[in-house]
């Protein structure tokens, strides 16, 4: 099996606690931040002490949109373009963040609990897997 390729390195890792989103919090007030963040944008954060923070995996599906044309580049996908669901997840440790859903399933109603997972997105022309953080309705 050829090797994985991240769809952008960085943003996503599979731990021994399972997949994360790698982002950032303040630590004076809590604020979450994915992709990391150098500085706090709170305006009511008096002092900005950003840390590494992993995000994930339980969420809720709080709105949905379907994908149902080809993406512009640099988006990537396999030919023939099938249609996917795209998500806004809160995540239980209190990140809302976008990701696309795992499946063929285009039924999908908000309110359904989720959980993080790092799946194949498409083949890269030389037909090493790309794969990205996505949710699965569970």
């Amino acid at each position: 099996m050829a090797a994985e390729k991240q769809v952008v390195e960085g943003l996503f890792a599979e731990t021994s606690a399972g997949p994360r989103l790698l982002g950032s919090r303040c630590a004076s007030c809590g604020a979450a931040y994915f992709p990391k963040g150098s500085m706090c944008h709170n305006p009511d954060c008096d002092e900005s002490k950003m840390e590494d923070a992993e995000f994930g995996p339980k969420g809720k599906l709080w709105s949905l949109a379907i994908q149902t044309y080809p993406p512009p580049p640099p988006a990537k996908y396999d030919e023939p373009y099938k249609p996917y669901a795209m998500g806004v997840i809160d995540l239980d440790d209190g990140l809302r963040v976008l990701g696309r859903l795992s499946g063929d399933d285009l039924t999908v109603q908000p309110g359904v609990d989720v959980e993080l997972v790092i799946e194949p997105l498409c083949h890269e022309e030389d037909g090493t897997p790309v794969v990205t953080w996505k949710f699965k309705p569970v």
